[in-house]
């Protein structure tokens, strides 16, 4: 609003704006809250025919962003808790596809260093994109669309968290490396000491198997506690953490990996030969300890007759 009008112009002025968005679709009603000092800005509270959460009520806070400057003279502004949401929700948004090529992409870089491999760590990544799209397409299915939303005491539905979708990345991530590492590194390690491919990939299994299956367990365990809670915003978060989770150690980690593992032989640890020679040789497996200190088994002796 222009400065220095008086009381009837004041009125005038509001009269006006308050015509122009009760017009807009999807307003019930509007009404004057406050005006500052210096006769500058006018508050108004808009009353949606949603409620906050809603699709329309986002779409009319975008529409209302969009209008032309009452009578060309009074800009109109949107806040509130419904707003602010919105623009939260667009930023993670926006930020997620970069955080996600940002995580992804120097895990990529770590397992390709440690297990010298291109295969192993794009089964590794693959599998945790596709636990993560499991996991998002639960929690749209049972928190969005109610299915079996009843099974954990909830009578009705709603959006999701705006920042939960990016929590999910980060701690799933790091979980699903972590069962990577328990069960691959058993494989590496067997596979460089001169097991044959195939036989490694069951010798390496067998070893890591009891740890990811324990601490899957502990972990579904421990988010699974969150789903009964009263707050539908913590049940949301520990059934998203518990899914994936679930999914991520008991079908991807030790039933589709260790399976495309044996299907791919020796060539899951194929490198190309210009990268072996740039790419630091960690020998996380001791086998070049091994080759250089090489241990002679002492020879049998002879059987008494």
């Amino acid at each position: 609003m222009r400065g220095g009008l008086d009381a009837a112009g004041q009125s005038q002025a509001q009269l006006a704006v308050a015509q122009a968005l009760a017009a807009v679709h999807d307003v019930v009603a509007v009404a004057p809250v406050a005006v500052s000092a210096d006769g500058t800005l006018a508050a108004f509270e808009v009353v949606p025919t949603d409620g906050p959460n809603s699709q329309s009520t986002e779409t009319l806070v975008r529409t209302l962003r969009d209008l032309p400057p009452v009578d060309g003279q009074y800009p109109l502004g949107v806040t509130g808790q419904a707003a602010i949401n919105i623009d939260i929700s667009e930023s993670l948004q926006n930020a997620l596809p970069a955080y996600l090529a940002v995580v992804i992409g120097l895990s990529l870089l770590i397992l390709i260093l440690v297990f010298r491999s291109l295969l192993v760590p794009i089964v590794a990544t693959g599998g945790f994109v596709l636990s993560l799209f499991a996991t998002y397409g639960a929690l749209v299915a049972v928190f969005q669309h109610g299915f079996g939303a009843g099974l954990i005491g909830m009578s009705s539905t709603g959006p999701i968290l705006s920042f939960l979708p990016t929590i999910l990345v980060g701690v799933l991530f790091g979980l699903a490396m972590d069962y990577q590492l328990f069960l691959a590194s058993g494989m590496r390690e067997a596979y460089v000491h001169g097991a044959p491919a195939r036989l490694a990939v069951a010798r390496g299994f067998r070893a890591g198997r009891a740890v990811v299956t324990a601490a899957g367990l502990i972990m579904v365990s421990v988010f699974g506690g969150f789903v009964f809670a009263d707050s539908v915003m913590i049940r949301s978060v520990g059934f998203g953490l518990a899914f994936g989770v679930l999914v991520d150690a008991f079908v991807v980690r030790m039933l589709l990996m260790p399976a495309l593992m044996h299907l791919l032989g020796s060539s899951a640890w194929w490198l190309p030969k210009w990268l072996d020679r740039v790419l630091p040789n960690v020998d996380v497996e001791g086998a070049a300890l091994e080759r250089r200190h090489h241990v002679v088994e002492p020879a049998e002796a002879p059987v008494p007759d």
